[in-house]
């Protein structure tokens, strides 16, 4: 757990006590979630937090802020729709990777390309954890499940290289095992003016015997200092260094923080078509601006 959590964090921990498995890396994700809240001094009346379905989509329920546990896959499309009807909340999605790119993988595509303002915070463990381990889309090739007993047959896909392929302005990942850092990740991708996204490396111990926290911190390394977060191009080689070389980067691979929001858009063609008329909405729109 994250050191330091109940003296900075605690105000934002409801009484709702986590129902993961002992040693899942979900645990640390949300002790750092916490402090990163407290770091930012987070108003609990203007944050929504969004998921779909599994074990990571229960994290609103763990938070005093308002939530919405959606249906399955479903996180994007139901935070994109809170992000439009009130702007000035902070919107926060949480998914895995099943929730987030199987059954929810056509909404990702979408949501990076219009640049919607809010952030998405995946927990990815290679593994479906709450219907008890069967493979999912980043799962590696040859791992036995309950559904590829022989080993799975698929290539695993890249979440980083996908949503910097479809455009998302600000993309990093964190392990669960490197809770400094990842509070610190947290901070940035919630404080970006654009769709964040931020893969979290949580390990499920339960159902997933290959891809442990011990393995990550052997293939686990900090993104050089040098490395150039304006460089999209340079961020998707990083990122695929995973499957050329075995290394598993974490920081921010890359950010455009130019790039404007879909809602700029939607201002642009209210203006263009002679504004609001609506004042409750004008109030809201005006409240937006930067």
């Amino acid at each position: 757990m994250t050191t330091g959590v109940y003296e900075k964090g605690k105000q934002y921990k409801s009484e709702v006590p986590p129902t993961w498995c002992a040693g899942c890396g979900d645990f640390g994700l949300l002790n750092a979630f916490m402090n990163s809240l407290a770091d930012q001094e987070i108003n609990v009346n203007n944050t929504a937090l969004i998921s779909g379905i599994g074990c990571s989509s229960r994290f609103p329920f763990f938070i005093k802020t308002y939530g919405f546990h959606g249906v399955h896959g479903r996180a994007l499309p139901i935070a994109t729709g809170v992000k439009l009807a009130n702007p000035k909340l902070e919107v926060v999605a949480f998914g895995g990777d099943g929730d987030g790119f199987a059954i929810g993988g056509g909404h990702v595509p979408h949501t990076c390309r219009r640049n919607m303002d809010l952030t998405y915070i995946l927990m990815d463990n290679s593994i479906y954890g709450l219907t008890k381990g069967q493979m999912s889309p980043t799962t590696s090739m040859g791992m036995a499940t309950n559904t590829t007993p022989y080993g799975a047959p698929d290539n695993p896909m890249n979440p980083l290289a996908y949503v910097l392929t479809y455009g998302a302005t600000f993309v990093a990942q964190a392990f669960s095992g490197n809770p400094k850092q990842m509070r610190q990740l947290i901070t940035k991708a919630m404080q970006h003016r654009g769709f964040s996204y931020l893969n979290v490396i949580s390990p499920c111990p339960t159902f997933n015997k290959k891809d442990t926290f011990d393995h990550y911190k052997d293939h686990t390394e900090e993104l050089p200092a040098d490395h150039d977060t304006s460089d999209k191009f340079g961020a998707i080689k990083k990122a695929l260094e995973r499957e050329e070389h075995g290394i598993i980067h974490t920081g921010v691979f890359y950010e455009d923080a130019e790039k404007p929001t879909y809602l700029d858009k939607v201002l642009e063609t209210r203006a263009a078509a002679g504004g609001c008329e609506n004042p409750d909405m004008a109030k809201i729109i005006n409240a937006y601006k930067p």
